[in-house]
Order: structure tokens, then sequence, then C-alpha cells
């Protein structure tokens, strides 16, 4: 749904008429108008603003009247929101797009077919790593990730998720080699970021990270996702989920994302379908046009952690409107299953799964 926040606009005009006193009225003379006729004379005329953003506070509004200087009769409505606390808005106008952050505000982006201008959203190819913890309740601390995706846009039209199995076996940034997803239980998302980045060799821009609650709740607020589940399963013993399409609330897509029992591939269709969760949020995102970003950032920053700013993150979700969608692909890195020392059932990493990151590495698969 649109969200639009009505602009409250006053305009004071102040108008003096200037009449002689004193004494009795004198009769007009041919040097001058009389006093009545000069009382008849119109104001001068309120001059039309050049840019007219419906939304916006003056601060905004200033903001968006620089992208479009020397540009008259320009309308335009911004939609607000936050993320993590910091404000952000996308303003519209016809196909154009201004990205702007605050609280002092300042364009960080966008595209401006009207001004002849191409798409501005920074260096290009950008990675973000996606997780899921394990936590039931708010508190991520010590916990571990279910869901490690690695987002990737190349800024020419294409982009891909690579997904990561949680039982990968590698060396972590925290010291030790362990399961991937215990360095999230040992140092957090940093540490969990910069052990995926040390394996793949990829440059990633930040993360974001819920837990399981959380991601039930951003689901829920934001309408469902749209999935079509392959196969009827019962998660738990305790939820149905039904085979086909449907629109899926929050219990529903995380029971998805967390099966893996019910399906032949285990944790690496368990990956698959978070993925495929994934794609179908930015679908009905797309869907929806970029208006919709502040809303759905404000109810991710209530339930998720990030070490992402908001210009950063606002640049990289509009980026998905630029994306040619026959041009996005996904898949999970391989790897031998295996056994640790300690008599762990892990997935070892070979040189296919080194293959994978080393494709990927200008965001296309």
């Amino acid at each position: 749904m649109r969200i639009r926040t009505p602009l409250a606009l006053v305009v004071v005009l102040a108008l003096a008429a200037g009449c002689s006193g004193g004494g009795d009225q004198a009769a007009p003379t041919a040097a001058g108008p009389s006093s009545a006729a000069a009382a008849s004379a119109s104001p001068t005329p309120t001059p039309t603003p050049a840019v007219v953003v419906d939304g916006a506070d003056a601060a905004l509004t200033a903001a968006v009247a620089k992208v479009y200087a020397g540009k008259t009769g320009v309308e335009a409505t911004a939609t607000l929101g936050t993320w993590m606390k910091e404000k952000v808005a996308v303003v519209t106008s016809g196909d154009d797009v201004t990205l702007a952050v605050g609280p002092q505000w300042k364009v960080v982006g966008g595209w401006w077919p009207s001004l002849g201008k191409g798409t501005d959203l920074g260096r290009f190819p950008r990675f973000m790593l996606v997780m899921g913890s394990d936590a039931r309740g708010s508190n991520l601390k010590g916990s571990r990730t279910d869901t490690l995706q690695i987002v990737g846009l190349d800024g020419r039209g294409g982009a891909g998720i690579v997904g990561i199995p949680r039982d990968l076996y590698v060396p972590l940034s925290t010291g030790g080699t362990s399961k991937i997803n215990a360095a999230f239980a040992y140092g957090g998302g940093s540490a969990e970021a910069r052990t995926i980045e040390n394996l793949s060799g990829i440059d990633l821009q930040g993360y974001v990270v819920t837990g399981f609650n959380g991601f039930r709740s951003i689901v829920d607020e934001s309408g469902g996702v749209p999935l079509v589940i392959e196969k009827a399963f019962t998660f738990l013993d305790l939820l149905k989920v039904k085979k086909g399409r449907q629109v899926a609330d929050g219990g529903t897509a995380l029971a998805y994302a967390r099966e893996r029992h019910a399906f032949p591939n285990g944790d690496f269709d368990r990956s698959r379908h978070q993925q495929e969760i994934l794609i179908a949020g930015g679908v009905a995102a797309r869907l929806a046009g970029p208006a919709i970003l502040p809303k759905e950032m404000s109810i991710v920053s209530k339930y998720a952690q990030t070490d992402v700013d908001a210009e950063t993150a606002l640049t990289f979700l509009a980026a998905f409107y630029r994306i040619d969608p026959a041009k996005v692909k996904h898949t999970v890195v391989p790897g031998a299953i295996g056994t640790s020392s300690d008599g762990q059932s892990i997935v070892k990493v070979t040189p296919a799964t080194r293959a994978v990151f080393a494709g990927f590495r200008d965001a296309r698969l």
C-alpha cells in the first residue's frame, strides 16, 4: 500500500492600502490616481514554487529542488520512514525517483529520466550479507545463524544470491575452525561477515540479521509474502504447510525457511527456499514501486540488527528497481558431506565451493 503524508502549505499575503489622511479630502488630480483606485489595484501575484513536494518539509523540498534546478512546475510526492533511527525518504515525480536521508536532508541517489540523467546509486558491484539467527527472542547474542545469504548487485541490470550451508566447516575470524554459523555466536554479525569475506574473497558492505520472531513479524507487518511451496509438510509436528501458490504469513514463511527434513537435499534445499523468500519479497516490493521502500525499511528496522547506515541501505534496496529480472539468478554453494574430528556432521569446502564464490565476485551467476 502506498503511504502518502499530506503536506500543509500555508501562504500569508500582506496587503497594504495607502490613503491620504487628515483634513478635508482633496479632489483627485491628473497627477495621480484616487485613493479608491489605489485600493482597488490588484496585489502582486505570489510566484508559483518551481518544485512542490507533497509529504515533505521545507528542508526536504529544498534538497529535491536542487536536483531540478532551472526547471519549473515539478510536482512530486515524498514517502518517509526510518532505518535504525535515521530518516529516509523516497520522492517520486512521474518516472523520476530521488532518494534522501536525514535529519539534515541530503540527496543520496536516484534516477531522473525527465532530466535526461542516468541512474546514480553508488559504486558497483555491491554485496550485502543477509542472516537469520536461530534466536527465539529479540536478544540475538550467543545464537547461531540458520540463514546465510550473500545478495549481490552488478549495477548493469544483473543480480544474484548465493546461499551458504550453515554446516560449512571453515576457519572462523574469531579463531579456530568450526561450522560457519558459529562465528555469529562467538563474535556477532561483524565476526560472521569477516568469516565469509575471508572464505569467499567478496567484499561485503555490511550485514542485516533477525531472529525467528523478528522474521515472522516482518513478514506479517508487510502483508505476507507470495510463495510457491513445492511440497506439503508439517513443521515441528505443529504447523501444516500446504503445497502450491499462496500468500504466506510469517509463520508459514518461517517454517519454509527452516524446514530441511521434509526435503531430499536437507540444508541445501532449506537455503534455496530462503532465497525464494528473498526473491518473492523483492518481486512484491518491485510491483508496489519504490515509494514502498521507506515503509518496508521502517518495519525491518524494528526487528533487525545491522551495521549498514541509512544511505547504504536505501541506495542498495533502490537498486533492485533497476535490475532486469531475467538477469537474476541464485544458487547454494556446494560442498562435500563429512565428519569433523570431534564427530560433527559437516559440509567440507571443495574446489567447487570456491569456484562459485570466485564466479560471483562480479555479482553475477
